[in-house]
C-alpha cells in the first residue's frame, strides 16, 4: 500500500467526505478508498474510459459498445490511429 501525505480539496468536498464518513461510521480514508475502487481500471485503450459517458441517443450502446466501436472504426483500435 502506498501512502499519500496530503491531498488538497476544496472545503466543500472535504465537508461532504467527512459527512459521508460520519453517516457510515467510517473514516474519510475509507470513503476515499471506496470511491477510488469505483474508478475505471487502467487500460491500454484510451477510449475505454469514455464509453458510456455521453448521451448518444442509442439505446443499445451499453450492451453493444465494443461492437458499435468496431463498426465505426472499421475494427481499428484507438492505439492504431
Amino acid at each position: 500500500m502506498r501512502t499519500m501525505s496530503s491531498v488538497e480539496l476544496s472545503d466543500e468536498v472535504l465537508a461532504r467526505l467527512r459527512a459521508e464518513a460520519t453517516r457510515r461510521g467510517v473514516t474519510v480514508e475509507t470513503v476515499v478508498a471506496e470511491l477510488a475502487a469505483q474508478l475505471p481500471a487502467d487500460t491500454d485503450d484510451p477510449l475505454a474510459a469514455f464509453i458510456g459517458s455521453g448521451a448518444s441517443g442509442r439505446g443499445d450502446l451499453g450492451r453493444r459498445h465494443r461492437e458499435i466501436r468496431a463498426e465505426q472504426t472499421s475494427g481499428t483500435a484507438a492505439r492504431d490511429f
